[in-house]
């Protein structure tokens, strides 16, 4: 059983959600906050990381990875745009995990030179949440990428509910990334607790 990213992995744009969900028991969250100045993105890193102080939950601090390395975060997420501006070997050196989004062929042969702790793949239905460069690109695609991720972890993103989760693991995921089934859901809590109750299940 992989314990990070956990098999549940939320991701959302606020320390007050950050916080909401670790109180829940979530044992990886994304903090994905945009288009932040370099102060702001440390204020909230660092806020993020002291509403997850005393809690088991893993805190991924996204794209900001100068933000990451400097308020002390142990998970990074980068973009490929990201991935392209990333200091690799600071990143290291500061002992953060890292873990590489991809939507094609070429975006996983980059990520896997950077040696990722996890590889994520997306979007795998359509998603409102943003205007999608890349084609949904189907379960079978998961099946295929984790053939040639091999051991390491294979996070699936993208328009991904509660009850579509056994098809995607069932296919090779390893851990599914969340976005709008929480963060837009009529009651967050119990849709958090479901996701939960799914991972005890099957671990």
């Amino acid at each position: 059983m992989i314990a990070y990213p956990d098999r549940f992995y939320p991701v959302v744009d606020s320390v007050a959600w950050v916080a909401r969900l670790a109180l829940l028991g979530v044992g990886t969250v994304q903090l994905r906050a945009k288009n932040l100045k370099d102060a702001e993105a440390l204020e909230i890193v660092r806020d993020a990381l002291a509403v997850i102080k005393g809690t088991p939950t893993k805190l991924v601090v996204n794209d900001y990875w100068r933000a990451a390395i400097e308020a002390g975060a142990k998970h990074l997420h980068l973009g490929q745009e990201d991935l392209a501006d990333a200091d690799l070997k600071a990143i290291r050196d500061a002992g953060l995990t890292l873990g590489l989004s991809t939507h094609d062929d070429e975006e996983l042969a980059t990520a896997l030179r950077a040696k990722p702790d996890y590889v994520a793949l997306g979007p795998i239905f359509p998603t409102t949440l943003k205007s999608m460069r890349f084609a949904p690109q189907g379960v079978a695609r998961i099946t295929e990428w984790k053939k040639r991720v091999g051991n390491i972890p294979l996070v699936a993103i993208g328009g991904i509910k509660f009850e579509g989760a056994p098809e995607i693991f069932a296919a090779g995921a390893d851990s599914i990334a969340v976005v709008s089934d929480v963060t837009q859901n009529a009651d967050p809590d119990a849709r958090v607790r479901a996701w939960l109750g799914m991972n005890a299940e099957a671990a």
